[in-house]
């Protein structure tokens, strides 16, 4: 049976954690204008009029393009289309 001394200690660790993940929300912090942009460029993913980063990975390692694991999803989409 836990103290009532355990039972403040983890009470008080169960809001730190989730203070924590809180503050972790990213996506809401962002201004309004990324937002928009980010869920612009995920809906052309998800119907298909854009590639992922994954696959924009395997087609450059494919390709043979040096310094891709440092690359963001435009950089390799450049580094891409240049090779192509």
């Amino acid at each position: 049976m836990a103290s009532q001394k355990q039972r403040t200690a983890a009470k008080r660790n169960v809001k730190k954690a989730q203070a924590g993940a809180q503050k972790k929300q990213t996506l809401k912090s962002l201004p309004r204008r990324t937002r928009t942009a980010l869920g612009k460029e995920a809906s052309k993913v998800r119907r298909g009029e854009e590639k992922t980063r994954d696959e924009l990975m395997q087609e450059a390692r494919r390709l043979g393009i040096s310094g891709r694991s440092k690359m963001g999803k435009a950089d390799l989409k450049r580094a891409v289309s240049r090779q192509s």
